[in-house]
């Protein structure tokens, strides 16, 4: 597995983790976001819009379930907390002309395969929190391949 960890103690500890996820990402890629409420996973979504130099206010979708940003990429932002499956909500209709960002990917179930995806897992540590990303089994066998 290939991934990479950072440590945040603050928002602005994110801009590394976001600005290495940035060298990686390109519009069609979809960005799972793991952990639990309260652990920065808006909070990282606004730090790697800033790295886009996207600054008008970002605000949490749990309401309204998806934000699309008129960034450069265009980026999707769903939360998928409220619902029990995604399965017939549309979001797959918008992921080729954007980079998505899902918070509870859970709720995906079937409509992306698992090993396509990159993952950042959010943890409490103290202080502040740890993020990991992995990058997508496609990639991962790429990076080896490479190496070899």
């Amino acid at each position: 597995m290939i991934s990479r960890e950072f440590h945040a103690t603050n928002p602005e500890d994110l801009v590394g983790a976001a600005q290495y996820l940035l060298s990686l990402v390109r519009v069609g890629d979809i960005v799972c976001l793991e952990g639990p409420l309260g652990s920065g996973k808006t909070t990282f979504v606004r730090q790697f819009l800033s790295c886009l130099n996207y600054h008008e206010p970002v605000r949490s979708p749990t309401f309204n379930l998806v934000q699309t940003i008129e960034s450069n990429p265009p980026v999707l932002h769903a939360d998928l907390y409220r619902l029990a499956t995604a399965d017939g909500f549309g979001l797959e209709d918008e992921f080729q002309t954007h980079l998505n960002f899902i918070e509870w990917p859970d709720r995906l179930q079937g409509l992306v395969d698992p090993a396509t995806v990159y993952w950042v897992e959010f943890s409490f540590a103290e202080p502040g929190r740890n993020i990991t990303i992995t990058l997508p089994v496609v990639d991962r066998q790429a990076a080896q391949d490479e190496s070899s």
